[in-house]
């Protein structure tokens, strides 16, 4: 049995996930589709940027959201006189996650973008279709299984989201106490070891059905399409 706080916990990182993944996805598409289609200067160094929250240490992109979005950050002060609050928030915990989450969701997309028979795109082009709905009708549709990959890891990755985390938001219980941090809290707890192995047990199988269901829906979209 999970205490209420634990539950709070829970509902927090589901929380976090799922806005994190609602607001990245359709970022992580446009980034995907023009890295994908078109050559550019620099795109190097943008293909870099996007891997840079993968092998920073956590606690450094936690600090520099904290100078970046804090009360008194670069950003964070102007957003604050709106009343506007990132830093030692639930929301900026929701920031965290879209950083550490991007680029595992632009991986996936954007491969089922480079890999997908172009040729269709063409045809369609060529008997009239605006560039808006050969996109929507047929690129979208066939990067799917991409997609979904995209979505699911995003959305894991957001669940297990714990050091950019804890520096930006903080440890505040019913308000920035996320699952892994509801762990790591009761690791330091005397009698918190029972509590933490549930909550360990919970985000293993959370972890595993994500991808289990992941596998099933792109195994059964790729039946299809006959692939």
């Amino acid at each position: 049995m999970l205490s209420p706080e634990a539950w709070s916990a829970v509902y927090l990182s589901a929380k976090v996930a799922f806005f994190a993944t609602s607001i990245c996805l359709p970022l992580a598409i446009a980034v995907a589709w023009s890295l994908a289609r078109y050559e550019f200067r620099m795109k190097f160094f943008i293909e870099a940027l996007l891997q840079l929250p993968m092998v920073l240490p956590p606690v450094v992109l936690g600090y520099l959201l904290l100078v970046i979005f804090g009360t008194q950050g670069i950003i964070g002060k102007y957003l604050y006189i709106f009343g506007i609050r990132l830093a030692f928030d639930w929301k900026g915990a929701v920031l965290a996650s879209i950083i550490v989450a991007f680029p595992l969701m632009v991986q996936p997309i954007r491969l089922s973008f480079q890999h997908m028979n172009i040729q269709l795109e063409h045809v369609a082009s060529s008997l009239g279709a605006p560039p808006l709905r050969v996109f929507l009708t047929i690129s979208l549709p066939l990067a799917f299984p991409g997609i979904m990959v995209g979505s699911i890891l995003g959305f894991s990755r957001s669940l297990g989201e714990f050091g950019a985390t804890i520096t930006f938001v903080g440890n505040i219980p019913d308000e920035t106490r996320t699952l892994p941090i509801a762990i790591y809290s009761l690791l330091q707890q005397p009698d918190g070891e029972v509590m933490a192995m549930h909550l360990v047990i919970l985000s293993l199988v959370l972890a595993f059905s994500a991808l289990t269901a992941n596998y099933f829906i792109v195994q059964k979209y790729q039946r299809k399409l006959g692939v």
